[in-house]
């Protein structure tokens, strides 16, 4: 093939790629499951692309502290399926926890999604939670990772004949060794992060969340910004400004159809936040274990500090109230 004619294949592949600038598609909640978010240019086939998330969620959970307290692990994957079954995402989903306290979870391409204990706490309800968990189901359904490897590839004109070997599934794995994940697989474009928060709003609408979580949540996020630079993941700098993903959510979910009911939140979200926080608390040693046995001295019967003797110096002490 002539050197011109790469040329004009490479760039109609961008431009497929890449999309219209500004221009997203915008999905009713009705077509979820009829729709196909992730068509595009895509050099991974589904199969690939879960091979891909198996590794690279096997040495994330290699390096990282992964929570697996049977409740909490359990009641975050239950929610994790919930959201992804009301998805357009093809691929099943495995959730866990990671024991960080960055505000932040993530989604590896393939389904493999991770929720960090930090979200969890700071999370002021359910629903809030759901929607942050919506919006990385989002990124697998609209197969984010997979593109954003596709397009560093078009942009390396060299490679060409390597990706359609099927070179660069290798690559990305080989670099997982090293760190534990590529930057390439979560550190999405703005167009795709807007994209991510209109489906993750529709899905936790039709999920039976309110809607209106999404947004409180993100000015939580502006508040904690300003309160505690750091605390929020250095990989929310891809993100749209806050105020701006506020004012466009916001309009978004003018155009839902209201429910007669939504999710706001459960007694069991608070329940598990709670145990978190314990578990937490008890690993770094902060608080007592009350199942530990505990050894105490006992004073001689029949004596007291005063040198008095007495036969009821083991009897409780009764304070009356005044």
């Amino acid at each position: 093939m002539k050197r011109s004619a790469v040329f004009l294949l490479l760039g109609s592949l961008c431009a497929s790629a890449l999309g219209a600038k500004g221009k997203q598609q915008k999905l009713s909640p009705d077509d979820i499951g009829h729709s196909d978010p992730g068509k595009g240019v895509n050099f991974y086939s589904i199969e690939k692309e879960m091979a891909l998330g198996k590794q690279l969620a096997a040495e994330v959970e290699r390096q990282a502290k992964i929570v697996d307290d049977p409740v909490v692990a359990e009641y975050i994957n239950r929610l994790g399926q919930n959201l992804a079954h009301n998805s357009d995402a093809q691929v099943p989903f495995t959730c866990k926890v990671i024991d960080s306290t960055e505000v932040n979870a993530f989604a590896l391409p393939g389904g493999f999604l991770f929720v960090n204990t930090g979200l969890i706490l700071r999370a002021g309800d359910e629903a809030e939670l759901a929607g942050v968990m919506a919006h990385e189901i989002a990124h697998v359904a609209a197969r984010h990772g997979t593109k954003q490897a596709t397009r560093g590839q078009l942009a390396n004109l060299a490679s060409i004949p390597l990706i359609f070997l099927g070179g660069w599934a290798g690559y990305g794995i080989q670099q997982a060794a090293s760190v534990a994940v590529p930057m390439g697989f979560l550190k999405f474009s703005r167009g795709m992060e807007q994209q991510a928060d209109t489906l993750g709003l529709e899905y936790m609408y039709k999920a039976g969340y309110d809607p209106t979580a999404f947004v409180d949540f993100f000015e939580r996020i502006e508040t904690l910004e300003k309160k505690k630079p750091g605390a929020v993941a250095k990989v929310f700098s891809t993100h749209p400004p806050t105020e701006d993903r506020v004012r466009r959510t916001q309009s978004e979910i003018q155009q839902l159809a209201p429910l007669p009911e939504y999710v706001l939140d459960t007694s069991e979200f608070h329940q598990v936040r709670d145990r978190l926080a314990m578990l937490l608390r008890e690993r770094k040693g902060d608080i007592k274990d009350d199942n530990r046995p505990t050894l105490l001295r006992r004073t001689p019967r029949g004596t007291d500090t005063n040198g008095d003797d007495s036969k009821d110096d083991e009897r409780p002490t009764l304070k009356r109230r005044q």
